[in-house]
């Protein structure tokens, strides 16, 4: 006879956001939104002056807020917010540096190499490797990203610009992944000071290194500092506490969405984006939304009644 099939029926996919994820969202918001400040900025400051300010403010905020919390430091806290804000100093400081001689849409265009960076270097270092998903929505992005960044970003030569900010990858990159190795080890708190401070002393450092002098005062960079370091004490708590339980890879698609957002700000201030940046931004989305695709779990089927587990039927002849 013909057996009825009780094969489990397909499985649907469900859209799951964590209060970590849904932080990630927030900071990635008002990370974007400050590219048009550190833009500004700019103008009046090198690049490494304001990363050592930025990050002193926000690493000196960070004492008064946590001194209690400091009392427990252990070695592994210092050492694991030190590696962090060294990537960070770096990061930033050549992402800035590259801004001063090549366009925004060019610098757009080869930070994003980051985007597909982390789950490769997830996969090589932590031995890691991301969901199939996951490394759906990280192509979606990296895709949306160069979309994002317009056409005269394919025009890329070889300059001091285009290079530092090449190189500026992979201390972001390095920073996601730090991040993600010692969330669950560390008190994220005691990091986030450490990491801020480090960064600001840093991106000090480097300055006569690199023959950058003190910019003359001038409101045009102290409150843009003061700010951002206020910000920057924010987004880095945030990531800290939120990369304990997201994965390096899950949060790298959702940092991808900081050119949207500074899209956005863009317009307001009065940029108009053309058809191309718009899909690009619409791909990032959709990389964050298939990357948060989770397989929903299949149901045991109760055991038979002799207590043998029961087996999948298929048709057949009997």
């Amino acid at each position: 006879m013909l057996h009825t099939s009780t094969t489990p029926a397909p499985t649907r996919r469900r859209l799951a956001v964590s209060r970590q994820e849904a932080a990630l969202l927030a900071i990635t918001a008002l990370w974007g939104s400050t590219f048009l400040v550190v833009h500004l900025a700019m103008q009046h400051s090198g690049p490494w002056f304001f990363v050592g300010l930025r990050f002193a403010v926000a690493g000196l905020l960070g004492l008064v807020v946590f001194h209690r919390a400091l009392r427990g430091m252990r070695w592994r806290d210092v050492g694991a917010g030190a590696a962090i804000g060294v990537s960070i100093a770096l990061a930033y400081g050549l992402q800035t540096m590259g801004l001063q001689t090549i366009s925004s849409s060019t610098s757009a265009f080869i930070t994003a190499l980051y985007v597909p960076l982390v789950p490769l270097l997830q996969w090589l270092v932590l031995r890691r490797a991301p969901r199939p998903l996951t490394l759906v929505g990280v192509a979606l992005a990296f895709v949306g990203l160069l979309l994002l960044a317009g056409p005269d970003a394919l025009t890329v030569g070889i300059g001091p610009g285009e290079i530092a900010t090449l190189v500026s990858t992979l201390p972001i990159a390095a920073e996601i992944l730090l991040i993600g190795l010692f969330a669950t080890s560390v008190d994220a708190r005691r990091v986030t000071v450490v990491q801020l401070l480090v960064a600001g002393a840093v991106g000090f450092l480097v300055m006569p290194v690199v023959g950058e002098a003190a910019p003359a005062f001038s409101w045009a960079w102290l409150l843009p500092g003061v700010g951002l370091g206020i910000a920057s004490c924010v987004i880095q708590l945030t990531m800290n506490w939120a990369q304990r339980s997201v994965s390096p890879t899950r949060a790298t698609i959702i940092y991808a969405g900081e050119p949207v957002w500074a899209g956005v700000i863009g317009r307001i201030a009065g940029d108009r984006l053309p058809p191309v940046a718009i899909a690009g931004a619409a791909l990032i989305v959709a990389g964050v939304i298939v990357s948060e695709l989770r397989p929903a779990r299949r149901r045991r089927r109760p055991a038979a009644a002799d207590g043998a587990p029961e087996r999948e039927t298929r048709p057949g002849l009997g």
